[in-house]
C-alpha cells in the first residue's frame, strides 16, 4: 500500500525487545498514534469529537508484520480511510523505515463512533464524513452516503 505520510517518529529503546528490533505490539500504539494525528490533519481531534457528542472506539485491529525495525530507526507512518458506513469506518496502515523504504507493518483498524453519553454506536457526522473525503486524494468508499 502506498498511503500518504501522516505521522513520523524515531523508535525509543523501551520500544524494542530482547532481539533488538521494535516489539510487536508497539506497532498498534503506532498506528493509534497515525490516527490521531490524521484526525487533527481533518480538524478533529479527539477533544473536538467528544465536545461534538460523540466518541470513537475501536472495535478491530488487523497488522501483518514485514520487516523488522530497530532502537534509533525513522519511521513513516501512512493512512487513509478506506471506508465509511453509518457509525464505523475502516482505516488502511502502513509502516516503513524512513532511510530505505521498507515496508514494516501494514493493515486495518476499524473504529465505530458511539453516542458520548449512551456509548451506543451513532452516525458518523456528515461534517466528518466531508473532513474526510475532502482531505484524502482518494475519498473513502461510503464518505458521501454513509453506506454500510
Amino acid at each position: 500500500m502506498d498511503l500518504p505520510t501522516i505521522w513520523e517518529n524515531r523508535v525509543r529503546f523501551e520500544e524494542t525487545d530482547r532481539q533488538g528490533v521494535v516489539f510487536y505490539a508497539n506497532y498498534v500504539t503506532f498506528q493509534d498514534e497515525t490516527v490521531s494525528q490524521f484526525f487533527r490533519e481533518i480538524g478533529y481531534s479527539y477533544a473536538d469529537i467528544e465536545a461534538a457528542g460523540w466518541d470513537i472506539h475501536v472495535v478491530n485491529v488487523d497488522i501483518d508484520y514485514r520487516g523488522q525495525a530497530g532502537f534509533g530507526d525513522e519511521l513513516t507512518h501512512g493512512l487513509r480511510v478506506a471506508t465509511v458506513g453509518e457509525s464505523s469506518m475502516t482505516s488502511e496502515y502502513v509502516a516503513r523505515r524512513t532511510d530505505d523504504g521498507v515496508l514494516l507493518a501494514e493493515g486495518t483498524v476499524t473504529h465505530v463512533a458511539v453516542d458520548a453519553d449512551t456509548e451506543e454506536p451513532t452516525r458518523i457526522p456528515d461534517e466528518f464524513r466531508a473532513a474526510v473525503a475532502a482531505f484524502q486524494d482518494d475519498p473513502p468508499e461510503g464518505a458521501e452516503s454513509g453506506e454500510r
